[in-house]
């Protein structure tokens, strides 16, 4: 049964290989809709989640970040599957800009590892995939499938362009080799931890966040950069399918903490408000089909 699956959407991605960009686009926006209008995917924990980040919004608006979220979200999917015929090291500016690369490109350079810190925004996939086109290879964290032949081949797109994976359950060694060689971790910090995880504002809520990133930041003196891949979009508002903005907004150094940030907690407060400050000026681009906000921490 796991292999027919995998077949399934092998099949699928072969035929979004084979058609434009264009044409993909326009399945997404279609596919968005079915999802939006006719099967309602989520429907009710996407409305609560919304209405916890945006309460001033009414349910009209709510619908028209959720019908562009999945846009985004088939979009993705689309990308993926090109990307690795499309973006190459010669012609990788026609596809993504940067901005605010300067304190990214210092972290690097200091001979000292150095943390990531995205969340489910943007193609969060393209992220790491373009530091590998660039030559820096990063260390992802990531959940291991159920389906062995799905893991295998997405495994395989996100380690195409130098990109290490390291499986989330039993990958601790092997996070603590890379930050003891001066590696650069890249980390999705945006899941709820459960009752073990750090309680912190995210958009006015209490949301459990694991204690992991900061702890790891301050012990082996790891900066923290906060970067996220953005689609772009037009004047219009309309996305424009394989081309990025790769933002990195702010850099936390263990070496010079401000004086309002004093342990592990602080630390991971402070990324995380970050992250919604980036997630507000693009709510379209956000995975709000997450449960982020599960229970309350002891």
């Amino acid at each position: 049964m796991k292999f027919l699956v995998y077949l399934l959407l092998r099949i699928i991605f072969c035929i979004l290989q084979s058609i434009s960009l264009e044409s993909g686009h326009l399945v997404s926006r279609e596919l968005a809709k079915i999802f939006t209008f006719i099967i309602p995917i989520r429907r009710r924990l996407l409305h609560e989640n919304l209405q916890i980040a945006f309460p001033e919004k009414t349910a009209e608006e709510r619908q028209k970040i959720i019908l562009k979220m999945w846009e985004h979200l088939f979009l993705m999917g689309v990308e993926i599957s090109q990307a690795g015929r499309k973006i190459r090291d010669l012609n990788w500016k026609r596809h993504i800009r940067f901005f605010g690369v300067n304190p990214l490109m210092s972290a690097l350079n200091q001979g000292r590892p150095a943390i990531i810190v995205t969340g489910h925004f943007g193609n969060f996939e393209i992220g790491g995939f373009t530091l590998g086109v660039l030559t820096y290879p990063s260390h992802t964290v990531a959940r291991t499938l159920d389906n062995p032949y799905l893991n295998s081949y997405i495994k395989r797109f996100r380690e195409s362009t130098g990109q290490f994976i390291i499986p989330k359950t039993g990958g601790s060694d092997e996070i603590i080799k890379v930050l003891n060689e001066k590696g650069l971790m890249a980390l999705l910090v945006d899941q709820s931890a459960g009752q073990k995880g750090y309680m912190v504002d995210f958009f006015g809520k209490p949301a459990s966040t694991f204690k992991a990133i900061g702890l790891l930041a301050l012990k082996y003196n790891a900066p923290l950069i906060i970067c996220y891949s953005l689609r772009r979009q037009n004047e219009q508002g309309e996305f424009e399918p394989l081309k990025f903005d790769i933002h990195i907004t702010s850099v936390l150094d263990p070496a010079s903490l401000p004086h309002d940030i004093k342990n592990a907690k602080d630390v991971t407060q402070w990324f995380t408000k970050k992250l919604e400050n980036g997630i507000r000026k693009c709510p379209e681009q956000y995975w709000w089909i997450h449960r982020r906000w599960k229970q309350r921490s002891v």
